[in-house]
């Protein structure tokens, strides 16, 4: 059976990071050392690593489990004495990882938990500006603790945040007797920006300047942010990477006739779903009170299932979080005017597909064009006279080229001409990392014909360390990585990412996505002249979408 749209990547989430505190970070060997740290809940200890201090595993929220299930985060109860804060927390519960076997349950619903990284130095004046990251894995898989912020923190003098939530059926689930509830994933995840107001100060940052910062399924949680009402002065700037509101598969994006994809929900089919999903769990006596009494007493292991959490991956909008479609609200000019930037990479789809190609290969120009003909019906061959096979090295990375150029490259400059369009004086950047021989994340199959390129998430090695890899990044890759963990630092620190007063840093030009002629996002290769002004709206043919989308 082919999981959903995205699901692969949160299988390889789970496929590819370390368990929980044997990542490879380093630590300090004597356990000894870690500062101590009062937060309003109560004081807790860090674990000192030379440059940098981490404090894992901090509640933000109580735990979500027994009468809690399905509801929105509440806060975390006092604690006396020092807290442990030397290592992760659990993961939320998610998918597990394929061949872990039928019933093989990963994580745990207590799981509302967040990670802090800071420099160890003392700040020199001003606090620091705080980053939070919100992690991808298609809403399914997984957890803040698989992403070392040390690069981050100390290269860029910043506190780093890194924050679990609900996942599937836990974060996104409906039913009638809910109303309308918020997603509780989205919800966590405002709870635990709720946390870092409170408490970012008391680990030397600065309230005031919070950049929320995501990838994949992070980055639609914080497009949805952007547009929620009640995310207002949650955060000051947002970086999206490799996801926008307007992000969407057409349909066969996968695999043949697997649906068209759109990231978010109307409530009333959310709802659908959870009766539906009640009745298969045998809970349908009585009112919708009984009903969700019943669906709370279900242990987590009978929701657990691929069928189950899949099912509940897509956050619902037409409540108070999120009132209307995300997509929606950016077109109509409904979001926070915070210093945006946005960033795709340069061969995104070669991930998905290349997860797909053992059960769906694409060897043939004629496999090639059966898949045009299934996303795009009438217009396949317009699509496929733009990309035909022959310009590309096989017919999978020339459907990948379609797919990446439809689905996120101008995708996202669309919703940066949306911003613009609403906030044109609004700090505005893009960027497009492309990398061609970005180490190849580990976990992914490999095809000798196929190349992955900078494909989607490539990107993430190189902001945090622990993200795992085939190989190690090369010297130029990592003085590739430290400018990118500067840029992305100093646009946290002053809402332009060209004020480090590095003279050598090559300038960050503002996002122009309505020229198809202006140099309009920052390309981020290794090797000189790697980072350099680009025009990506002519180089993913978005001239192309645009006429083929307005039909």
């Amino acid at each position: 059976m082919l999981f959903p749209l995205l699901c692969a990547a949160a299988l390889l989430s789970v496929l590819t990071v370390p368990a929980a505190g044997s990542g490879p970070r380093s630590s300090d060997s004597s356990g000894h050392g870690g500062a101590v740290v009062r937060t309003e809940q109560g004081l807790v200890r860090g674990l000192s690593h030379g440059s940098y201090i981490t404090f894992d595993g901090i509640p933000y929220a109580a735990p979500p489990t027994g009468v809690l299930r399905w509801r929105a985060p509440v806060p975390a109860a006092a604690w006396r004495g020092v807290r442990d804060a030397r290592r992760p927390a659990e993961r939320c519960v998610q998918m597990p990882a394929p061949g872990a076997g039928a019933g093989a349950v990963v994580g745990s619903e207590d799981c509302l938990y967040l990670n802090v990284t800071v420099p160890a130095t003392k700040p020199a004046g001003k606090k620091r500006p705080v980053l939070v990251w919100v992690h991808g894995g298609a809403f399914l898989g997984g957890s803040g603790s698989d992403y070392g912020a040390e690069r981050l923190a100390v290269r860029g003098d910043a506190v780093v945040v890194t924050v679990n939530y609900r996942l599937g059926i836990f974060g996104y689930f409906g039913h009638s007797a809910l109303g309308a509830a918020p997603p509780f994933g989205l919800a966590d995840q405002q709870a635990a920006l709720r946390w870092v107001r409170a408490n970012a100060a008391r680990f030397g940052g600065d309230p005031g300047r919070v950049t929320l910062f995501g990838e994949s399924a992070g980055a639609l949680s914080i497009c949805a942010h952007l547009t929620s009402p009640t995310a207002a002065g949650l955060f000051q700037r947002a970086v999206l990477q490799s996801g926008s509101c307007l992000t969407s598969f057409p349909r066969g994006a996968l695999g043949p006739a697997t649906p068209a994809y759109e990231p978010f929900a109307a409530q009333a089919d959310v709802r659908t779903a959870g009766e539906q999903a009640a009745r298969q769990l045998g809970c349908t006596t009585g009112g919708g009170d009984e009903v969700l009494a019943c669906l709370r007493r279900l242990s987590t292991d009978r929701l657990a299932t691929a069928q189950l959490m899949q099912s509940f991956n897509r956050p619902a909008f037409g409540n108070g979080l999120l009132p209307v479609a995300p997509g929606r609200a950016l077109e109509a000019g409904r979001f926070h005017r915070v210093p945006v930037v946005l960033g795709t990479n340069h061969d995104e789809m070669r991930m998905f597909v290349g997860l797909s190609l053992a059960a769906f290969p694409i060897r043939t120009e004629a496999d090639y064009r059966a898949r045009l003909a299934d996303a795009f019906g009438p217009a396949a061959p317009a699509v496929e006279a733009r990309y035909p096979a022959a310009h590309h090295a096989s017919p999978a990375l020339a459907w990948a080229a379609v797919l990446t150029d439809r689905s996120f490259t101008c995708t996202t400059l669309a919703a940066g001409r949306a911003i613009a369009a609403h906030a044109p004086g609004l700090p505005l950047y893009g960027y497009e990392f492309s990398d061609p021989d970005a180490p190849v994340l580990a976990g992914l199959p490999a095809d000798p014909g196929f190349s992955y390129g900078a494909a989607h998430g490539f990107e993430m090695p190189f902001l945090f360390p622990s993200v795992p890899t085939e190989r190690p990044l090369t010297d130029g890759q990592r003085a590739l990585a430290d400018r990118m963990a500067g840029y992305w630092t100093v646009f946290a620190r002053t809402g332009d990412p060209n004020t480090s007063g590095t003279p050598d840093a090559p300038r960050w030009p503002a996002l122009r996505p309505s020229s198809s002629h202006t140099p309009t996002v920052l390309s981020l290769a290794p090797g000189p002249g790697g980072i350099h002004p680009v025009d990506a709206y002519a180089a993913h043919a978005c001239p192309f979408w645009d006429r083929l989308s307005s039909r």
